[in-house]
C-alpha cells in the first residue's frame, strides 16, 4: 500500500506539475513540499502543519481528501514525535484550570443579563419580605403589662398657656 507521500508525488507527476508550480499555487514553501513527498515529517514542528499542508496539497491534486487525511493520521500515529499532541505546559491541570476553561466558554453578554435579573429578583424579594415583616410587627409587642406611673422628680413647671381672646 502506498504511503501518503508516494500518493502525493504520483498524483503530482501524473498531472505534470513541478514542485515550483505547486508551491506557487498553494503558497506552501518548496522545501515543505519536498519533505511531504519524501515522508520526512520530522522537518515540521507540529502535526497541525503537516495536516494542513497535506489537505491543501491533496485538494489541489484532486485526491480523496478524507481518505488521504485518515491515512496520514495512521502514519503520524506510528511516528514517535507526532504520536500524541504535545502538552502546552508541564504542570498538571487543577481546579482553577477547569474553572477558567468553563468561564471562557461563557457568553458574557447573556451571563451579565442573567446575573442582573437574578440580582433584581433578590433585591425585590428582600424588599417584599422586609415590607411584610415591618407591617406585621407590633411596636408594643415586647412590653409587659403595667400601670403608667409618672416620674417622681417632675418639677411641676408647665408652659404658660395663652389666655383665650374675647
Amino acid at each position: 500500500m502506498a504511503t501518503v507521500a508516494e500518493k502525493l508525488r504520483q498524483a503530482r507527476e501524473s498531472q505534470s506539475l513541478t514542485i515550483h508550480q505547486v508551491a506557487e499555487i498553494t503558497k506552501i514553501r518548496t522545501d515543505h513540499l519536498r519533505a511531504l513527498e519524501d515522508g520526512n515529517f520530522d522537518m515540521f514542528s507540529a502535526p497541525v502543519y503537516i495536516r494542513g499542508f497535506v489537505r491543501t496539497y491533496a485538494t489541489l491534486l484532486k485526491l480523496d481528501v478524507p481518505q488521504t487525511m485518515s491515512a496520514l493520521d495512521g502514519e503520524l500515529g506510528q511516528t514517535e514525535k507526532f504520536r500524541e499532541p504535545p502538552p502546552l505546559s508541564n504542570q498538571p491541570r487543577g481546579v482553577v484550570d477547569f474553572a477558567m476553561l468553563q468561564l471562557s466558554k461563557l457568553d458574557w453578554r447573556k451571563s451579565l443579563l442573567a446575573l442582573g435579573a437574578v440580582v433584581v429578583l433578590i433585591v425585590f424579594g428582600n424588599l417584599l419580605l422586609g415590607w411584610k415583616h415591618r407591617r406585621a410587627a407590633d411596636p408594643l409587642a415586647g412590653l409587659k403589662p403595667a400601670v403608667y406611673q409618672p416620674a417622681q422628680n417632675a418639677s411641676g413647671d408647665t408652659l404658660p398657656v395663652p389666655s383665650p381672646r374675647r
